[in-house]
């Protein structure tokens, strides 16, 4: 089994964040506020980074998470990080859908206090699927009973199901534009993240989807973005938070389980390549889409065209990774560009 390793994602010193984390603290919560147990999660996340601590407000301890977008130096995986519109973006989701986004606390914009803008939010306990390493290897959801993650893979489904049933109005500050605009604007997000560098792979997935596009994409609602169980926080198989809204936006609800389905299998594939069992019969797309058609009526389509498009809009984030990686002296470039894509066999089957 491979080892354990943790890709390097800021260059913040840790201790020298906590002083002015907690002056800023006292600025919201009172000036008796005090912070304990400030660390750094080590399992999920490679986009934003992620404080840990215990806030003391006045005698009550609230455990709390602090989002951090990340600076020009640690290479960002994305060219901006709107931290205001995740925060509103939870608020939504929580409030008007029912969807159980953390409590979101407090939102800073301005860089002074931790050098980039960030927001607080409240933290729950539970478990949460890794993806370091990916819980298809080892762990509490692959000794899980088939029962329990069946219960487990309908309820993340039925966050989907009333995340998209919240009224589009609700998210007009998010844009919109439809399918087009979504996809044209990974298009730019690619020629950003590698520059003059051609990705073939890519390039080609980019002409696959035009020549296979939906005759009818339907409305936009709603989306998640990044919806995928390693981004959920479960007890007893049920979730209890909904975390990384970075990647929210409006667009065609199939973008959403286009994303849920291929992300189990980008991990479903890794595992197998490695001769390990995995998880073969979770998140598969009919179960998946027939429960998200029970839950709201509304039957997926063109499930081919959202499978590919994830698996492309995952490639240009993983190979961006890589660059990152390169950065930071953990890796090298290949000497062909395609390798920057770690799922380069899946998508060429699914090219083919």
């Amino acid at each position: 089994m491979p080892e354990r390793e943790h890709m390097q994602t800021s260059t913040r010193d840790l201790a020298g964040l906590r002083e002015p984390l907690e002056r800023w603290l006292r600025g919201k919560a009172g000036s008796g506020t005090r912070i304990s147990d400030l660390s750094k999660p080590s399992d999920n996340g490679l986009s934003s980074e992620t404080l840990l601590f215990d806030a003391d407000m006045d005698g009550k301890v609230v455990p709390c998470v602090a989002r951090l977008a990340p600076t020009d130096e640690a290479v960002p995986v994305f060219p901006s990080y709107d931290m205001g519109r995740q925060f509103e973006v939870m608020r939504v989701a929580r409030e008007d859908g029912g969807v159980l986004a953390p409590r979101a606390l407090w939102f800073e914009p301005d860089p002074g206090p931790l050098g980039t803008p960030f927001f607080v939010m409240e933290r729950e306990t539970g478990q949460v699927p890794p993806d370091v390493m990916p819980y298809t290897f080892e762990g509490w959801l692959l000794e899980a009973s088939p029962e329990d993650r069946a219960r487990l893979q309908r309820e993340t489904v039925a966050i989907l199901a009333r995340l998209h049933a919240i009224p589009r109005e609700r998210a007009a500050f998010l844009g919109g534009g439809g399918l087009r605009r979504h996809v044209d604007e990974q298009r730019a997000y690619y020629e950003w993240a590698h520059g003059s560098l051609r990705v073939p792979i890519l390039e080609q997935a980019f002409e696959w989807l035009e020549k296979h596009w939906p005759a009818d994409p339907g409305p936009d609602v709603l989306n998640w973005g990044d919806a995928r169980i390693g981004n959920v926080m479960y007890r007893d198989f049920t979730p209890v938070a909904v975390f990384d809204w970075e990647m929210t936006g409006l667009a065609p609800r199939e973008v959403d389980l286009g994303w849920m389905i291929f992300l189990h299998r980008f991990f479903q594939d890794i595992t197998e390549a490695i001769e390990l069992p995995g998880l073969p019969d979770f998140m598969r797309r009919d179960e998946v889409c027939a429960t998200y058609t029970e839950l709201t009526g509304h039957e997926p389509r063109d499930m081919d065209f959202y499978e590919m498009y994830a698996a492309l809009r995952h490639g240009i984030i993983m190979a961006r990774i890589w660059h990152r990686r390169i950065h930071f002296g953990e890796q090298t470039m290949p000497p062909d560009p395609n390798d920057l894509v770690l799922h380069r066999p899946t998508l060429e089957r699914m090219l083919a």
